[in-house]
């Protein structure tokens, strides 16, 4: 996924009303931009950090300008545009990077499915194989004390995410192949453990999905302000 034009730097001064962060530019300017994130964004958004954005030619937007990366001080790039994941998610498949996942006739995005009126990010059909549910969910919350790089989802609770882990599940225990991808959107996660300690419904309802057949898979991206891909997959460490 290519950048183009490739995205602007900036410094951050605060992210507000959860859509909104204003910046100052190279220049001393200040603008307000979107940020494409609903989530918590812990330690992705801290005032001094640098911002990357994007431009929009749409000329209706009222904020022309995306949040797309922020690099912190200590080094880090991290995409906190959320949609993001499913687009690496849609290449990886594509271009063959994620391994697990090859061998589909057809690919297909947002489609509805499930007992609780969800959508699923992927779907993946064949003649010769289970039909193959796939949920992306992006990764950028660093455990800073931990070594290794321990990284961890979700970031806050997620009623959402627990719907669609009893959705993936309930394929599962009907035939079909049910995985939920974690696409790592923070250059320094090297592995991925569910948050029980943000969230423990959803930490126990992951235990439960995986022990009816779901699958986990890890991937992550590498980061610039030219373009963003899927470079190779990561562990993930279920921890209670």
């Amino acid at each position: 996924m290519k950048f183009e034009p490739e995205l602007q730097p900036a410094t951050l001064i605060k992210r507000y009303k959860r859509f909104l962060a204003d910046i100052t530019l190279s220049d001393g300017s200040e603008r307000t931009i979107h940020c494409a994130n609903t989530g918590a964004m812990t330690g992705c958004a801290i005032e001094g950090d640098t911002v990357w954005f994007s431009t929009s030619d749409n000329l209706k937007r009222k904020y022309p300008n995306s949040w797309e990366l922020t690099e912190t001080q200590a080094g880090h790039r991290i995409c906190i545009n959320t949609a993001r994941a499913n687009h690496l998610a849609v290449e990886g498949i594509e271009q063959g990077v994620i391994s697990e996942l090859q061998d589909y006739a057809q690919l297909r995005t947002e489609v509805k499915y499930g007992q609780e009126n969800s959508r699923i990010d992927i779907l993946l059909s064949d003649e010769s194989k289970p039909t193959c549910y796939i949920e992306v969910k992006s990764v950028t919350l660093l455990d800073e004390q931990a070594q290794q790089g321990q990284g961890y989802f979700p970031d806050t609770v997620t009623t959402r995410g627990q719907k669609h882990l009893r959705e993936l599940a309930e394929m599962a225990k009907n035939g079909n192949r049910a995985v939920l991808l974690f696409i790592v959107l923070h250059s320094g996660i090297e592995k991925v453990s569910p948050a029980h300690h943000i969230d423990a419904k959803y930490s126990q309802l992951l235990k439960t999905a995986i022990e009816q057949g779901v699958e986990v898979l890890c991937y992550k991206a590498e980061l610039s302000q030219c373009e963003m891909k899927l470079v190779k997959a990561v562990d993930f460490c279920y921890q209670s």
